[in-house]
């Protein structure tokens, strides 16, 4: 089995990025700032919202979280868009009204839209840049592939079928319901994000394949991906293991999009200065 190991590449560019905020900080006197806005309690978003707060820190990227109500929720979002000091706006979802969602992700002002969940995104959302940042840095051609991404999500599935089918790359998609048994057994690469434990099995995975498995739910307090543990004890595959494969290129691609906004920033007050 050959592991797809997001941490020890998440380092590499972690590394990268704090050299670029130490730039931004040091030579624009810009301090790049991330809004994190939540509703509700949770312990799978406190373990995400903290993780995405030491990241930041430890980067000198300075992250704040908002805790509106519901009622406040689009207030909140508008203040934080005619802020100029904050570069980076994301709505952690889900929200404890999920009907607030569409509204709520749309109304983050684009230049602002890190998340890349808006109507019109110019940022690459985060776990789909993620998941290409990961098989590149492991060398996982695509092309002439079989793809397949289980799950139509928001956050994962839809951002990165449409990022990998612009590229030209042979991608179905398929919902949780679809019949798994017959479509996934042909597919080279299985990209999993349905939140649905244990819903890949050993007989749905052909020999050799590359399996990414970015779902997260909460099981009996921890959180658990899709894949079967039977399919994890195979050697022929290629496989994210049960911690550290997606989750930590996710907030590297998050706090990078950060950087660009940041940079844009900078980048318009040297064309002033000039």
């Amino acid at each position: 089995m050959k592991s797809l190991d997001g941490s020890e590449l998440s380092g590499y560019i972690k590394e990268r990025q704090a050299k670029q905020v130490r730039a931004l900080r040091q030579s624009w006197r810009v301090i790049p700032r991330l809004a994190i806005v939540r509703t509700g309690e949770n312990s799978v978003i406190d373990r995400y919202v903290g993780l995405k707060s030491i990241y930041g820190e430890d980067i000198l990227i300075e992250v704040d979280i908002y805790t509106p109500t519901d009622e406040d929720l689009m207030a909140q979002i508008d203040k934080l868009n005619r802020d100029e000091s904050v570069h980076g706006i994301i709505i952690q979802l889900p929200l404890s009204d999920p009907s607030q969602t569409d509204a709520a992700v749309n109304a983050v002002a684009p230049e602002k839209d890190v998340d890349g969940l808006g109507t019109n995104p110019i940022f690459t959302p985060a776990t789909a840049m993620a998941i290409n940042w990961l098989l590149v840095g492991y060398n996982v051609d695509l092309a002439d592939k079989k793809i397949a991404i289980v799950g139509r999500g928001r956050l994962v599935g839809a951002p990165l079928a449409k990022l990998w089918q612009d590229s030209g790359y042979d991608v179905s998609v398929y919902g949780r319901d679809a019949d798994l048994n017959s479509v996934l057994p042909v597919a080279d690469v299985i990209v999993t994000a349905a939140g649905v434990p244990g819903l890949i099995q050993s007989n749905m995975v052909r020999n050799g394949a590359v399996v990414v498995d970015a779902g997260t739910a909460s099981e009996d307090g921890k959180i658990v991906g899709d894949v079967a543990g039977e399919v994890r004890d195979r050697q022929d595959l290629t496989i994210t293991p049960t911690r550290g494969g997606v989750g930590p290129l996710t907030i590297a691609a998050l706090f990078d999009n950060v950087i660009t906004a940041a940079r844009k920033i900078a980048d318009a007050r040297g064309q002033q200065d000039n």
